[in-house]
């Protein structure tokens, strides 16, 4: 029987945090290279260390893109940030650059055959996972919801000047008390911010609450000794320059903060062919319909493919017993309604385009569609039909 009474956390870091630092450079080079070329094919892997980026990987483009452009790209991006630092500068970092073309043996696996003999395959193996719950209105998870607005709200503030004491690098975790299955209070927060040499921690601690109090619902601050700001002390060394970032080691900051299952692959750097991200993003597209449709408060979804293959292997529905209709109904009609294969998938939400920078921070879960076609796994346009379902 599953527990009704709990305490749950989930974390988010900010965009300057190491990791995120170099998912933004990947996804930055995978939109370049899908503004030259739609169906263009990026795996693109960054390290980031002490004044230094290199990127590793395998792209395929039918326009020329010159390894020049790949650069100003990925500077621009750490600019963007903010990194303007004796340890790390957007301008002065040395760049190595080391994507090469795409293995003719993974190709082949993927792309369509002569004529309608082949479909186009998924470009790995894998297991993704999509989730919603009722918990906020964004239908995600309330502890990594607050987790990343605490965040993103900084971030504001840094960059419009109001608080230029905060520096990129960034971290929060929010503690959640549950009763009877629903959010009730906060029990803790965390933050930890680089800052500007010689702002004191209790300068800092003081900066940091309004936005906490901001954030959360009323009432929902969380005592004076659970409140943490900084705990470690003084915090002007970060982002690259304190602690090397890789591509993709926020798997779960990047989807919902633990609350549900992750397939464990990493979604930026990656262009939609990789069902990795493209399958993530349709499971969560068809999860959220369900839960806003009102036909379930949590629903998990779980597809799985092969590489190569057209078709997933399996769609699995878990309604956590929350639910006004049959899983094995949902099982059936929502690859009806949607083709999930991995051409259907990039048709669906049309995530062939340069969209993909922006998800790099805060989540690519609980956002606002964008009029441009970002975020277009957010969108509740199933909802109609699914309630004719019910």
């Amino acid at each position: 029987m599953a527990r009704t009474s709990y305490l749950f956390t989930s974390e988010s870091v900010s965009e300057g945090h190491p990791d995120k630092v170099c998912d933004r450079i990947s996804d930055t080079v995978v939109d370049l290279l899908l503004s030259r070329d739609p169906v263009a094919r990026v795996a693109c892997e960054t390290l980031t260390t002490t004044n230094r980026i290199v990127l590793a990987g395998e792209i395929r483009c039918a326009a020329d893109v010159a390894p020049e452009e790949i650069e100003a790209a990925a500077r621009a991006a750490v600019r963007d940030i903010g990194y303007e630092q004796d340890g790390f500068h957007w301008e002065t970092a040395h760049f190595s650059n080391h994507l090469h073309e795409q293995s003719a043996d993974i190709a082949q696996g993927v792309d369509e055959g002569a004529g309608a003999f082949k479909e186009e395959g998924a470009g790995d193996q894998g297991i993704m996972f999509g989730y919603a719950c009722d918990e906020t209105p964004e239908l995600m998870p309330a502890p990594i919801t607050y987790s990343h607005q605490i965040l993103k709200e900084m971030a504001r503030l840094r960059k419009t000047g109001e608080r230029p004491e905060f520096e990129p690098d960034a971290k929060s975790q929010v503690t959640l008390r549950y009763e009877n299955g629903r959010p009730v209070a906060v029990t803790s927060v965390v933050v930890s911010t680089q800052h500007k040499d010689g702002v004191s921690l209790e300068d800092i601690r003081e900066l940091v609450r309004p936005i906490v109090k901001q954030v959360l619902p009323e009432g929902w601050f969380p005592p004076e000794d659970e409140f943490y700001v900084n705990p470690t002390g003084k915090f002007v060394i970060g982002g690259p320059d304190g602690d090397a970032g890789l591509t993709g080691r926020k798997i779960i900051v990047d989807t919902y903060g633990g609350a549900a299952p992750h397939g464990g692959g990493a979604f930026s750097g990656k262009d939609p062919t990789k069902v990795d991200r493209s399958a993530a993003y349709v499971a969560r597209y068809l999860a959220k319909n369900v839960v806003a449709a009102g036909l379930a408060r949590k629903c998990t979804i779980q597809l799985s493919y092969a590489i190569g293959v057209a078709k997933p292997l399996s769609v699995y529905v878990d309604l956590h017993g929350t639910g006004r209709i049959d899983e094995a109904v949902l099982e059936k009609r929502l690859p009806e309604m949607v083709n999930l294969s991995p051409r259907g998938i990039r048709t669906h939400l049309g995530l062939n385009k340069a969209i993909y920078a922006r998800t790099a921070a805060y989540g690519h879960f609980g956002r606002t569609p964008d009029a441009d076609g970002g975020f277009s796994w957010e969108k509740t346009d199933l909802v109609s039909d699914l309630k004719s379902l019910a």
